[in-house]
């Protein structure tokens, strides 16, 4: 059975970061893709990052480029996400995502149940 298990979101001020984390059990993760996607309150999904089976190639929404870095550590299987200059539209939950293959795009098939992030002053 495929898990994802985020965590490391919480309330944060503006200008600030945090680093998310995901870790993914019952899949061979270093085959996959992976990806970050949010939703805003309100809001409907939004793609965030995504990251190819060996990290060498790596993606990101427009508003996030050069504050949002993904990465991954195969070893570990576990996803991250580091997040700085954190502005109040980022206030969203966050969710770790599967990619359906070894490239990096927003093709997903399973999801985390999110970690919820808040930058709030």
């Amino acid at each position: 059975e495929v898990q994802l298990a985020e965590s490391g979101g919480g309330l944060v001020q503006p200008g600030g970061s945090l680093r998310l984390s995901c870790a993914a059990s019952g899949f061979r993760f270093d085959d996959y893709a992976m990806s970050w996607v949010r939703q805003a309150p309100g809001k409907g999904l939004e793609w965030v990052s995504s990251i190819s089976w060996k990290g060498v190639n790596t993606y990101y929404a427009e508003s996030m480029k050069g504050r949002f870095t993904i990465s991954r550590d195969n070893a570990k299987n576990t996803l991250y996400l580091q997040m700085n200059s954190l502005k109040s539209d980022d206030t969203a939950v966050y969710y770790c995502a599967k990619g359906t293959g070894t490239v990096a795009s927003s093709l997903v098939d399973y999801w985390g149940k999110g970690t919820l992030v808040t930058v709030s002053s």
